[in-house]
């Protein structure tokens, strides 16, 4: 028996807009999986709470026509790694999706209650961030559309205003449009486990050259990072093994990796230098071109 106080199911979007303005410290619950661990270790008695599992249409996913790829707040990770159109305009975000929990886990979970958990071991984060991803955040009266890396803002904090709900995961044309991407997540267990580093990469070559390198890093950081260093210095320099010997060193610098009972802060700052090299290489293949040494 979970210790809540009111449960709210509301049956459409605005429906639950004008509950959660009336009541802003309803707990909004997604797919429920971090949510109902939390009550029952006791971390939220007596909370209220408002399921976003009856409104319709929230775990749609499609193509707009910009080309933006919008993936509904509330899709679960199985339906992302299965969507065509996911697959086929950005498949690192498949990839990533399928690295999360297991098949159980990944049924319920969504992208939306992910993101909103702030948890910088997320497995969508760091590859949300790499394919410059952006949130739409409505309220009853309000709504606005900013940058995922505005959204975070500390360990399991994230910029949500009183009143207002993630409705939908928005990835531009120009996020994904010939890029080839790769995400691997390192943890201490190949399945069901939370990652030690997650490290997505996507990268658009031409004539064996790099045109943009783009590197997200989870758990690098108190929250999931970029490496503006790496990808600032790659454009123009051609794909060698010494040039991503070089990307992957300076993906190092703007990590805050720290000890934790997973992993001591010199190893994962050498798993960063490792992953991203890896990550990159396999970005490049992707992409179309292939590393020359």
């Amino acid at each position: 028996m979970f210790d809540i106080c009111e449960l709210h199911e509301p049956a459409t979007l605005r429906e639950a807009k004008e509950r959660l303005q009336a009541a802003p410290d309803l707990r909004v619950v997604a797919g429920g999986t971090d949510v109902l661990i939390r009550l029952q270790h006791g971390h939220l008695a007596g909370a209220g709470l408002l399921s976003l599992r009856r409104v319709p249409g929230l775990d749609a996913i499609r193509m707009l026509d910009d080309g933006t790829l919008e993936v509904g707040a509330m899709a679960p990770f199985t339906r992302i790694f299965e969507d065509p159109l996911v697959r086929a305009h950005a498949p690192v975000l498949a990839e990533a999706s399928v690295s999360m929990g297991g098949p159980q886990i990944r049924n319920v979970a969504t992208i939306g209650g992910n993101i909103c958990n702030g948890a910088v071991s997320a497995d969508s984060a760091s590859t949300l961030f790499a394919l410059d991803a952006l949130l739409r955040l409505e309220t009853l009266e309000d709504a606005r559309v900013i940058p995922i890396a505005d959204f975070y803002a500390g360990p399991g904090k994230v910029n949500l205003r009183p009143g207002e709900l993630l409705t939908a995961v928005l990835i531009p044309r120009e996020g994904y449009a010939g890029m080839g991407g790769h995400y691997i997540k390192y943890a201490m267990r190949k399945a069901m486990d939370i990652a030690t580093l997650g490290v997505a990469a996507l990268a658009k070559v031409r004539e064996g050259r790099f045109v943009e390198l783009r590197i997200g890093l989870g758990v690098a950081a108190p929250v999931p990072i970029r490496c503006a260093e790496a990808e600032a210095w790659a454009p123009g320099k051609q794909v060698t093994l010494d040039t991503l010997a070089e990307i992957a060193a300076l993906a190092v610098k703007p990590s805050r990796a720290r000890t934790s009972w997973r992993a001591s802060k010199d190893y994962r700052e050498h798993l960063i230098e490792v992953l991203v090299q890896r990550a990159v290489a396999e970005a490049v293949k992707r992409a179309g071109d292939c590393c020359a040494d």
